[in-house]
């Protein structure tokens, strides 16, 4: 890897850890790049769709040039492996927030869960979390609802491909989904919660692929203080 690599573009496969920011692990790389490289000031650097912080997985850093690709990776379908509670809801649809509404699930059977997730395959119409960076009269979504201002919400289109890998283990559900651009999974835990009547929230998110990118591929260990990137 050389400096002029960088900048004609490379793209990077990184696999996020929980709790922290795409914007962060985008902004640690891009220190360690130009400290090891000697980059100018203004080097190129982005990500091809954010992960929340309490999600793990891929996450696609385009450097120089590559940065132009972003959009198109952007809108590639994704995977994910996905892990729910049911019972019991979250105001940000996650574990930001603590547990609130808790139901019993007793008359739930794994049946009940099973045809519910069937409802979603296909397109969708699906309202994201008031707890997302998406921008309202210019303001972040989440920063206007941790500040307790009323956020509304509006419904988008979405497209859920497949569910597969369903285990169930009462009260956590898990599975596999495959969905297009812009699709919120805590969404779609809560809207599954919904639909059977009694709740539920996002436990454990990680994004595993991005079109053909693979986060078996990805690495974390530019997170470590002595790593460096010759061999990516």
């Amino acid at each position: 890897m050389t400096a002029e690599q960088l900048l004609e573009g490379h793209i990077f496969l990184l696999d996020k850890p929980l709790d922290w920011t795409s914007f962060q692990a985008v902004n640690k790389m891009k220190y360690k790049l130009k400290s090891e490289f000697g980059l100018p000031k203004k080097f190129k650097i982005g990500h091809a769709g954010t992960l929340d912080p309490r999600a793990t997985g891929l996450l696609i850093v385009c450097t120089g040039k590559f940065t132009k690709k972003i959009p198109e990776i952007q809108d590639a379908p994704k995977e994910y492996w996905t892990e729910i509670k049911i019972g019991v809801q979250t105001e940000s649809y996650d574990t930001e927030k603590p547990e609130i509404l808790q139901q019993d699930i007793a008359h739930i059977t794994e049946e009940d869960v099973k045809e519910a997730l069937e409802k979603f395959l296909g397109e969708i119409e699906q309202k994201p979390p008031i707890f997302s960076a998406i921008k309202i009269d210019g303001k972040r979504a989440y920063d206007m609802a941790r500040a307790g201002q009323e956020v509304e919400m509006k419904s988008r289109k979405t497209t859920i491909t497949y569910i597969k890998d369903v285990e169930i283990n009462f009260p956590l559900v898990s599975f596999t989904v495959g969905c297009s651009k812009g699709t919120y999974i805590r969404s779609l835990a809560h809207d599954i919660g919904q639909k059977l009547g009694v709740g539920a929230y996002l436990t454990q998110l990680r994004r595993t692929k991005i079109g053909d990118y693979n986060v078996e591929h990805a690495t974390s260990d530019f997170l470590e203080n002595d790593y460096r990137f010759e061999n990516l």
